[in-house]
């Protein structure tokens, strides 16, 4: 690899890593604000917070990369323009490839990447998110125990705590047990903790009461106790097996479902358009970078021409991506079309390297600079006009 080729891949590489780094930081921040239940309503630490949301950044990427990379290309490519780099790279009579192979091997790299992420990393780290989204429903913590709100775990048994502590310390607690009919139970202490130990779920209570009183009777007997242990394993709600969706699904699975599985009958459709969608996300990326050379990868003459080649180059990338988001919903509603899902990045890549190899400039950008050049002129013959007419006045 020539040294120009090394410094346009090494620059393109860092910007892309820099603004997937920024992007993804920001529609993370988005989405883990979804997930603040867990913490305040659900109980759950930080840790566990930071953990669940961490695992859908996979995903994210696979839905941010191809923007990321369309931006670090036309910085990178915009950045040489407006430095002349271009100019004296076709001046020294140097092939055009010279400029499109870092660019391709960038946008190999880059599908790589998409492929990995979108056929494996990405649902492995939905699954894992849906199991431990899973866990915390049945979390007998999360689900019973609230800070000043009296819960009624099951008919006669309520429980109440003033306070919960970050390491998991209970204050306060009261445990009314009405259960049997002919005694009743009212538990207090200072503080506890619900500890798992021989399969069984355990509230330990320390420095606290036992009330006990006949039904029907107003005597009552207290014990004092330091250490008391109260059986919580037939309140815990039953742990139900998580139901995986398409996008959660290993990519072969997708095609072999379990003849069993509720999920699959009844979204059979579902599960072949994500398959297809999962096998057509790494070819975007090699559309996208030959797009991106079809306009800015030649130096241009002027600045009108280089910010209409900008505008071309966003445009189209970003027509191509909106039209397989739109392809996907086609296919949605009709399985039989999913070659769509591939048509549309190969035939823009098609036409991409028929642009290159002609060098022509499709006909919608030259007319649309056209016009725009029309208007930029008839502004600065007004604006030069207006400007002469206020130095007469002033004369």
């Amino acid at each position: 690899m020539k040294t120009i080729e090394r410094y346009i891949l090494r620059r393109t590489l860092g910007s892309f890593l820099v603004t997937l780094i920024a992007m993804t930081g920001v529609v993370w921040s988005t989405q883990a604000l979804r997930q603040l239940d867990l913490v305040t309503s659900k109980g759950q630490t930080l840790l566990q917070f930071f953990y669940i949301t961490m695992l859908g950044l996979p995903f994210l990427v696979v839905i941010v990369a191809p923007f990321a990379m369309i931006i670090a290309m036309i910085i990178v490519l915009n950045g040489m323009a407006r430095d002349s780099e271009l100019i004296v790279i076709n001046a020294s009579g140097a092939s055009r490839s010279l400029v499109l192979r870092p660019i391709m091997l960038f946008s190999l790299l880059i599908a790589l990447l998409l492929g990995f992420f979108s056929t494996y990393l990405a649902p492995t780290s939905r699954a894992l998110m849906r199991d431990e989204i899973t866990k915390v429903r049945v979390d007998l913590v999360a689900n019973i125990v609230k800070p000043g709100r009296f819960i009624e775990i099951e008919d006669g048994l309520t429980f109440h705590i003033r306070n919960r502590s970050g390491d998991g310390i209970l204050e306060g607690l009261l445990l009314s047990d009405e259960r049997e009919q002919e005694t009743g139970f009212t538990y207090t202490a200072e503080r506890g903790r619900i500890i798992e130990a021989a399969d069984k779920t355990i509230l330990v209570m320390l420095d606290g009461t036992i009330q006990r009183r006949p039904q029907g009777s107003s005597d009552i007997s207290i014990v004092s106790f330091e250490s008391y242990g109260f059986d919580l394993s037939s309140m815990i709600p039953e742990a139900r097996e998580p139901t995986y969706k398409a996008s959660d699904r290993p990519t072969l699975e997708l095609l072999n479902a379990d003849p069993d599985d509720t999920y699959a009958q009844r979204h059979w459709n579902r599960l072949i358009v994500e398959f297809h969608d999962r096998m057509s996300q790494p070819l975007y990326p090699l559309a996208f970078g030959l797009i991106l050379y079809a306009f800015l990868g030649s130096a241009k003459t002027t600045r009108q021409n280089q910010s209409m080649s900008l505008l071309g180059a966003f445009v189209s990338c970003f027509a191509v991506r909106t039209l397989g988001f739109g392809g996907t919903m086609i296919v949605n509603s009709q399985v039989s079309l999913f070659p769509i899902l591939y048509a549309i990045p190969v035939i823009a890549a098609l036409l991409a390297v028929w642009s290159i190899v002609f060098g022509r400039t499709p006909a919608w950008l030259s007319e649309l600079s056209f016009k725009l050049e029309t208007l930029m002129e008839r502004m600065r013959t007004k604006r030069l006009g207006r400007r002469k007419a206020e130095s007469g006045e002033s004369a």
